[in-house]
């Protein structure tokens, strides 16, 4: 795989991300491109998990808000879709919000 799918497929479910790690790892020479989607996709991946708890735990507290923040369930989908965009651009442009915090963070 070349680095541009790498960097697309890093964001498709956490096992796209697995398959794109791999496959940056047997590379020889590492790719810049793919190193950085490979670090967003994963810190996307990590505030779904994070955001998805605690969406639970104030649902479970409140439970007239779970329609509202049944929303921001969505905010994910939103991040991963914003990143398949700038890998596909091949463009080192991280995730909103959440994708300076992740800015090596990780070691790829």
């Amino acid at each position: 795989m070349n680095s541009k799918t790498i960097s697309i497929v890093s964001y498709i479910t956490i096992i796209g991300w697995i398959v794109a790690y791999l496959q940056n790892k047997n590379n020889k020479k590492k790719n810049e491109l793919a190193s950085y989607h490979l670090e967003q996709g994963l810190g996307v991946f990590i505030f779904a998990v994070i955001l998805n708890i605690a969406i639970t735990i104030i649902a479970g507290i409140i439970p007239s808000l779970g329609s509202i923040l049944s929303l921001l369930g969505l905010l994910p989908l939103v991040f991963i879709i914003l990143g398949i965009i700038a890998a596909n651009n091949e463009a080192l442009k991280p995730v909103p919000i959440i994708g300076k915090f992740f800015e090596g963070r990780f070691n790829f």
